[in-house]
């Protein structure tokens, strides 16, 4: 079945009658929900917002960390033709006022007395009317979802399902406000329509057999996270939730998902962990020459092939296998995209015998543009653009696309929708190329190209991901837009470096101390030499920042998922660049915080 609307999704759940639509973690024990209580759940939801006088066209709010409840909360309101608007659970309170203020949001559903507390503080200066509160709070003025949902029907609702059935393409289905690594949050209108149809295209050349699982853990606020979840529901694909990603290495363990979806940041986290881990001893050892069998076979794992070799076999029961393990061990699809996963680390993955299927896509664009698949997979590429919708490059390098789920406009901003197109076209703001195969690359975002003062154009994407795959370096940022010089400033990965300054007995009380250590100062410098070795002459680092700090998205330094603001990042270290800049250009050299 070609599902024309989200709630044809809803109804292909209930026609498989699955005993295993959804995993929850209650007391830590995995227990399933079937198709039939998803239903109930759903429904029962729904009609307590029909009896709040909630009508189609009508926006409801979630406010919540990834569980299944999220679902329920999406699906309801989608049946009866309300329009869904995600939170991210990490905004402020002056974050959420302004997405409600905005949306004119009626209702919401809130996870937990921490959310409940925030929301508190602004409800009266907003359009809300009615709160649902996932977990049970004392004293809450708030309805329970739970008591909602355990109201559901126990059969099928006829009159209901013939309603729920009438939704159609055009009917706005979500406003989803981008997270946006500069200016104001925009809400993008998607409808039915623009969602059903990437769907039906994003993941066609993936098999999918019985027993499959995935775990969801990226924000169900980003557009990607909710497209893969309803993917996986439109698949048939069980989806175990897990609320706080400092749960997910056991969840992967538990759960063992043979479909794994993530950002560049966790492969990042992953593979540094793995480097940490082999850093010394036998480990090293068997760790470099896995690798060098690893990369003599990429071509053939990059293909989908499994290598028939006895000492890739070998190094696979010594090292891949581990890797795999620490993934649950079952995986037999990954997907990376919200940001440029960086050739380099693709190539490590491989050379472990994982291949990484990266895709691209922006909110306005429902997500997907374009996915490797395992038919067509070229790494360093995003993959081939997807069936329904037209690429080409404008004269400047900007990716332009068009097709059925592109976007409406962005919410009550009729300049800004005005603006994102170019006709019919929309501008993505990317950077990219379409090769002779038509694989699409995509080298940066327009506004992030560097701009030296002598007039050479400057991707710092690609230099920070060659960076970055180093495991002492967390995050790293090149800087120079109209300066003389470009520069780097680096976050490191504070385990490994301090690590390191153990084994090579660097004394140190706080992280100050540490980087400003003139043998921490002399071991950035190298690994930005090293670097500096593939770049052009007008490209190379001239200086090195080194500072004491992780990012967060706490301290706006990153998005919710996870990719640097970079405004907000150099504005918080403005002096420390301009001090930068004002002295005398020599050799490289690591320019440490005072």
């Amino acid at each position: 079945m070609t599902p024309q609307a989200l709630n044809d999704i809803f109804f292909m759940i209930l026609d498989r009658n699955s005993p295993r639509v959804i995993l929850v973690n209650r007391d830590r024990e995995w227990q399933p929900i079937s198709s039939s209580q998803f239903y109930s759940f759903t429904v029962g939801v729904s009609k307590a917002l029909l009896d709040w006088g909630i009508k189609p066209g009508d926006r409801v709010a979630i406010l919540s960390e990834n569980r299944y409840e999220w679902a329920i909360a999406d699906f309801a309101s989608l049946l009866i033709g309300a329009v869904v608007v995600p939170i991210y659970p990490t905004q402020t309170a002056e974050q959420c006022r302004y997405v409600l203020q905005h949306s004119g949001a009626r209702a919401i559903f809130v996870s937990s007395a921490e959310q409940f507390s925030k929301l508190r503080t602004i409800r009266d200066t907003t359009s809300l009317e009615h709160i649902a509160l996932m977990d049970e709070v004392p004293d809450a003025d708030a309805h329970s979802m739970h008591q909602l949902m355990e109201a559901g029907p126990v059969n099928r609702d006829a009159m209901f399902d013939a309603m729920a059935r009438q939704r159609t393409p055009d009917d706005v289905a979500t406003l989803i406000y981008t997270s946006g690594t500069t200016g104001v949050p925009k809400g993008v209108v998607l409808t039915h329509g623009n969602l059903a149809s990437n769907l039906e295209c994003s993941l066609h050349a993936f098999d999918f057999g019985p027993d499959e699982i995935s775990v969801s853990f990226l924000p169900l606020s980003h557009i990607t996270a909710r497209h893969v979840d309803f993917a996986m529901f439109f698949h048939g694909i069980t989806i175990a939730y897990c609320p706080v990603i400092e749960q997910l290495p056991e969840t992967l363990r538990q759960v063992r998902p043979t479909f794994v979806v993530g950002v560049p940041r966790v492969y990042e986290k992953i593979y540094n962990q793995v480097r940490r881990q082999t850093a010394t001893g036998v480990k090293r050892k068997i760790y470099d020459w896995g690798i060098a069998v690893g990369r003599a076979h990429r071509q053939e794992i990059l293909a989908g092939k499994t290598p028939d070799d006895w000492q890739w076999r070998l190094a696979d029961r010594l090292l891949y296998s581990k890797l795999r393990a620490s993934l649950g061990g079952r995986g037999k699809v990954f997907i990376s995209g919200g940001a440029p996963l960086g050739r380099e680390l693709a190539e490590w993955y491989a050379d472990m015998s994982i291949r990484i299927h990266e895709g691209y896509g922006l909110t306005e664009t429902s997500p997907v543009i374009a996915l490797n698949t395992p038919t067509a997979h070229k790494v360093g590429s995003v993959g081939k653009p997807l069936s329904n919708v037209e690429v080409r490059i404008a004269g400047d390098g900007e990716v332009l696309v068009r097709g059925p789920s592109i976007f409406k406009g962005y919410w009550m901003m009729p300049e800004e929708t005005a603006n994102a197109f170019e006709g019919d076209w929309f501008k993505t703001g990317d950077i990219g190329n379409l090769d002779e195969e038509g694989f699409l690359s995509i080298t940066d975002r327009k506004k992030d190209l560097i701009k030296t003062s002598g007039g050479k154009f400057i991707a710092p994407q690609p230099i920070e991901n060659s960076l970055k795959t180093n495991p002492l370096v967390a995050e790293a940022a090149v800087i120079g837009d109209r300066r003389r010089f470009p520069a780097v400033i680096i976050a490191p990965q504070f385990a490994a470096l301090e690590a390191w300054a153990r084994e090579n007995q660097v004394p140190f009380n706080n992280r100050e101390e540490l980087v400003n250590d003139s043998r921490v100062q002399d071991l950035y410098n190298q690994l930005v030499a090293d670097i500096n070795r593939t770049l052009a002459q007008f490209e190379k680092l001239k200086r090195v920042l080194v500072i004491p700090h992780e990012l967060s998205v706490a301290d706006g330094t990153l998005t919710p998922t996870l990719k640097l603001r970079r405004r907000a990042f150099e504005q918080r270290y403005r002096a420390q660049i301009d001090a930068m800049y004002e002295q005398p250009l020599h050799e490289a050299e690591t320019i440490t915080m005072k």
